[in-house]
């Protein structure tokens, strides 16, 4: 956290909005960090990202960014070339490592070689997606390069292939669905926290993360001690393998029937959601750790050559 006057509180500028689909969940997230970083005795500007942020950056020189942008531009290594550019220390991964992670067909490349398991997909274009099926039923159609389950099909057995929305990429990912289910774990540093079972009444999509009501979260979760310890053990290791910093959150399907041989990684979030409530802070605060000294010890983690 370079920079810091002696006299005044360090300046945080907390990056939100973007330009991407999880714009609005991106600034629920930057209002909620705002507040806590107040109450933790920074001082705070909030800033709506937009194409003028490197300039808006070089007037204000914040001591350091919290990014707190998600999707797109926010957590894919644009932006934090941007903070590498001007030299202003920010939170969470570094370039390669957002790219990386935002990239699920690469994702998988990664935990296959660190030996975590994964099921089998490929990338295909929309249209050879719409024509046939491009491997047998049941398959989960999304983009590779967006979170919060933005533009996500399932196609069950003796379904017709799906038609997606005009907004889906040009290409997309095609992956074996996995049965079972939905885990997520938090690594903070050189930790994982804990595991939560996320409960809701179908698939875990973007109104079940975001919408009230539309999923519960069981924290921590109740689950044989011997799955407990592989997300936590497999959570490391993804973060680790992607070369990950501060705060990431490992995601997980786990068929009971399989025991250990049911759980596999579905992805690796490098911007998790950050409302009080969200999956992220909900473990942290399992862990004894408030919400404001969340976000104070992302601050204090922040750092350029990430």
């Amino acid at each position: 956290m370079a920079g810091a006057s002696s006299r005044m509180p360090p300046k945080v500028a907390v990056l939100m909005g973007g330009l991407s689909a999880e714009r609005e969940v991106s600034l629920s997230s930057g209002r909620e960090c705002a507040l806590a970083l107040r109450e933790a005795g920074y001082q705070v500007i909030e800033v709506d990202c937009g194409p003028d942020l490197a300039v808006r950056l070089s007037e204000t020189r914040p001591d350091v960014c919290f990014n707190a942008l998600h999707g797109r531009w926010g957590e894919d290594g644009c932006v934090q070339g941007i903070l590498e550019w001007l030299q202003i220390p920010y939170t969470h991964s570094g370039v390669l490592a957002s790219a990386l992670a935002m990239d699920k067909a690469k994702t998988k490349e990664v935990y296959a070689a660190a030996g975590l398991p994964v099921v089998a997909s490929v990338i295909a274009t929309k249209e050879a997606v719409e024509a046939r099926h491009v491997m047998a039923p049941p398959y989960v159609v999304k983009p590779n390069n967006e979170g919060s389950s933005v533009g996500v099909y399932i196609v069950r057995e003796g379904s017709n292939t799906p038609r997606m929305a005009a907004s889906m990429p040009a290409a997309v990912m095609v992956e074996a669905y996995a049965p079972g289910r939905e885990l997520t774990t938090t690594v903070m540093g050189d930790r994982a926290l804990g595991v939560t079972d996320i409960l809701t009444d179908g698939w875990y999509d973007y109104d079940a993360k975001y919408k009230p009501g539309g999923s519960r979260h069981e924290c921590p979760a109740n689950i044989p001690t011997g799955i407990a310890e592989a997300c936590l053990d497999y959570a490391l290791r993804a973060h680790r393998a992607l070369g990950c910093r501060g705060v990431s959150r490992t995601d997980f399907r786990w068929d009971e029937a399989r025991g250990l041989a049911g759980l596999i990684l579905l992805e690796t979030n490098t911007q998790p959601g950050m409302t009080p409530t969200s999956l992220a802070p909900e473990q942290a605060a399992m862990r004894g750790i408030s919400f404001a000294a969340f976000c104070d010890w992302m601050v204090r983690d922040a750092s350029c050559n990430r």
